[in-house]
């Protein structure tokens, strides 16, 4: 993972969006799209370090490494950055279920004109992931 970790031109441009990108964790096998989150420049240099995706909470304004207290984490196998360099992309295997609603992935609701319909089935209760 050395040559996606680099910073400067090779790398994410974290002199945009307030030094807060958007991240994009897909299954590296099936592509699933998992979740979305964010990652300041620390967050993506320890994913970078430590193989594990860490995150960037913007509710609690800290980082957030991923599974930490689930269990659920994500082994990162490739970094990939857009065109602009200001969104991320994470190939992961995804230990346990992504969501904290316990559901494999975040994007378990559809939007009908009857309103939102889940299309998933819930793996884990909530409750015993979260104490």
């Amino acid at each position: 993972m050395t040559t996606e970790c680099e910073s400067s031109e090779k790398g994410p441009d974290f002199n945009k969006n307030n030094g807060l990108l958007p991240v994009i964790a897909q299954d590296s096998k099936t592509h699933q799209i998992l979740m979305l989150a964010y990652m300041n420049e620390e967050a993506f240099r320890e994913t970078c370090e430590t193989g594990t995706a860490v995150y960037y909470s913007r509710s609690r304004q800290q980082i957030w490494r991923k599974g930490e207290e689930s269990g659920h984490v994500q082994k990162v196998e490739k970094i990939c950055v857009d065109c602009d360099r200001d969104t991320i992309l994470l190939s992961v295997q995804q230990q346990g279920v992504a969501c904290h609603e316990g559901y494999r992935s975040c994007f378990f609701r559809e939007v009908t004109t009857e309103g939102l319909r889940v299309i998933a089935e819930r793996i884990v209760n909530p409750a015993d992931v979260y104490k």
